[in-house]
């Protein structure tokens, strides 16, 4: 066997999806978006439709996905990416739109958009980047933080009787009727990519076959916000939101 038949093999499992622009990404290391934005890239690829999808990327540390991703993108103001994917979408029956959204921005500002969005049963896919901090703004608590996890606004911890609890935003997304996927999964070894990249696809796969509104949460890490280096954080996401946020389909038609 030749050099050039060893090595081949090796760069068409190993090389950088096509979608990929080569603009260094400004994402903290060992943050989840540069591996989500891969699986993305690649599940638009593989499904030849890279000329007829549109992503709606609003406020928060994704916001720049368009310099990152080769395909049309629409900017919306902080939570309201679902209502813009609504009309995109029904403008353009033919295009794959998804919305690619943070924790902050879908499950507290955007709470309504995203509701009423998926309970329409729109034809998309919403991406839920759940880390449980505003990371972004400076670590700030979220509608999903951790009861007991502390952040820059709750500093000895989350508490019912002051902030109430975490949102379970995808299990409320599972009963509502216009949905026809929701599953929740994370990016931390490579069995879980594989997972979540599947999970991409059939919402893709669904929001083009027109079978309703689909939500595929994220859990993921900011080491950064959580003040802990990036073994350390994929360790305590295992740990303390694992048990809170179970990984896999809530809801599946």
């Amino acid at each position: 066997m030749s050099k050039e038949e060893i090595i081949q093999p090796q760069n068409l499992v190993y090389q950088k999806p096509r979608l990929m622009n080569d603009n260094p990404m400004h994402y903290c290391p060992g943050c989840s978006h540069g591996v989500v934005h891969k699986l993305v890239a690649e599940v638009i690829d593989e499904m030849g439709m890279t000329d007829h999808t549109v992503g709606i990327s609003p406020v928060g540390c994704a916001v720049f996905a368009y310099n990152y991703l080769d395909i049309d993108w629409q900017e919306a103001a902080h939570g309201r990416a679902p209502a813009l994917a609504t009309a995109i979408k029904r403008l353009w029956p033919d295009r794959l739109v998804f919305t690619y959204q943070g924790d902050g921005d879908l499950a507290c500002i955007g709470t309504a958009e995203t509701i009423h969005a998926l309970n329409r049963g729109e034809h998309i896919t919403i991406i839920f980047i759940n880390n449980a901090i505003y990371g972004m703004t400076g670590g700030q608590m979220a509608p999903t933080t951790l009861m007991g996890q502390k952040t820059s606004t709750c500093p000895y911890g989350r508490q019912a009787d002051l902030h109430g609890f975490p949102l379970h935003i995808t299990d409320i997304a599972a009963t509502l009727e216009g949905t026809c996927y929701v599953t929740r999964q994370s990016v931390h070894t490579v069995a879980a990519i594989r997972k979540a990249k599947a999970a991409i696809r059939k919402a893709f796969e669904n929001s083009m076959a027109g079978k309703g509104s689909n939500l595929v949460e994220i859990v993921s890490t900011c080491s950064s916000g959580w003040k802990l280096t990036p073994a350390e954080a994929n360790q305590w996401m295992a740990e303390h939101m694992f048990p809170y946020y179970p990984l896999g389909d809530l809801k599946d038609i």
